[in-house]
């Protein structure tokens, strides 16, 4: 049966290695599994850790009993309350697809999917990330998954380095409250008790920010949240259009993913062509509406500045995750993603499911 948002807690599903940096040897990134334990809600839930092996089942499953065991010794020492699973898989898309669908039993299936952001997708060797990235986050919106991913992982404090400042939320979407949700159980770890949590509304300008600002701050109080609530207006892309180029310190960054677009656009429109097929891009048909691309890509530039003006010394900045555009090609989908993320240190894109898991008696 379902469970009431009192009684809800997190059960992430970690995704150890889904891009391949690490060493051979280590099989989970450290700071993840810390990650996982800041995710606790009063001692409860349960981590499941995942890696996918590409290959044959028959071939590898020795390899994947090895992995399996390096895992799980890793999780003991980690001191985290999960389980290791190694799935062996023609590939990492097929690989999740299983995975998500079928991982857990009843109530104890995972709610939450994990993993970092992969900030080297633009390495030669890696082309296939943007496409596995896409997918997954389109396979965790099917089967209705919250989605949380890790920037800068690396920096993620450990349980001894104490945090000071605030802990700012970009709440651009409301679904369900795992935002909010996620950043009272980071306040109760002890690196971040310290922090203050600021709420960031994002309003056009020309709506009633006072009374957004009211109904923002008397939600949190029904929900006894203690956080300052700041409202901000943002031009809208229709107004931009008409008052000239933007001007913003990632200004660099946004005319340099607009060229690296235009450029794989040309690329995909002359093989086309030449092939005299439809515009294809990761192996399906794609409707590329320039305007709606150039609209992305502002919008993001215009959050990203906005999180820079007001949080760049915020202990960890939560966002909401942008769905991937239908139709666009997932490389599109990254360069946005790149520009949204750009000068970050620290930064959480969460996506709750249609679910609530805040309420008044949590």
């Amino acid at each position: 049966s379902q469970v009431h948002p009192k009684n809800w807690y997190p059960i992430p599903l970690v995704f150890c290695r889904p891009w391949g940096k690490l060493p051979e040897n280590v099989p989970c990134h450290p700071k993840l599994a810390d990650f996982a334990n800041c995710m606790k809600k009063k001692g409860r839930g349960m981590s499941i850790f995942v890696s996918i092996l590409d290959g044959d089942y028959h071939e590898c499953a020795e390899d994947a009993k090895a992995a399996c065991k390096q895992l799980s010794t890793y999780i003991d020492y980690k001191r985290c309350e999960g389980v290791a699973e190694i799935v062996v898989a023609p590939s990492m898309s097929d690989g999740f697809r299983g995975i998500v669908q079928t991982m857990g039993l009843g109530n104890l299936k995972p709610n939450i999917v994990v993993m970092r952001y992969p900030e080297i997708w633009r390495r030669e060797n890696l082309i296939e990330i943007p496409a596995t990235f896409v997918g997954i986050i389109n396979d965790c919106i099917v089967a209705n998954k919250a989605v949380v991913i890790v920037k800068g992982l690396d920096e993620w404090p450990n349980e001894f380095q104490r945090q000071y400042g605030t802990i700012d939320l970009y709440w651009i979407v409301r679904d369900g409250g795992l935002m909010l949700l996620l950043s009272q159980l980071l306040l109760t770890k002890e690196s971040f008790e310290s922090c203050k949590i600021q709420v960031f509304c994002i309003a056009e300008e020309d709506s009633d920010a006072e009374e957004l600002k009211a109904d923002v701050k008397k939600f949190l109080y029904d929900l006894r949240m203690h956080a300052e609530v700041i409202v901000i207006s943002m031009k809208s892309w229709e107004a931009q259009v008409d008052s000239g180029t933007p001007q913003d310190e990632s200004l660099e960054a946004f005319t340099g993913a607009q060229r690296r677009i235009s450029s794989y656009l040309a690329e995909m429109k002359e093989k086309a062509q030449r092939e005299g097929l439809p515009l294809m891009a990761d192996g399906k048909p794609v409707v590329v509406n320039e305007q709606q691309v150039e609209k992305f890509l502002y919008t993001t530039l215009k959050l990203n500045s906005t999180i820079l003006r007001y949080s760049r010394m915020a202990a960890v900045v939560l966002v909401s995750l942008p769905h991937p555009p239908l139709n666009h090609p997932a490389y599109f989908y990254m360069e946005y993603m790149d520009l949204l993320v750009e000068n970050v240190p620290r930064l959480l894109m969460v996506r709750g499911y249609r679910r609530d898991v805040v309420t008044l008696f949590t």
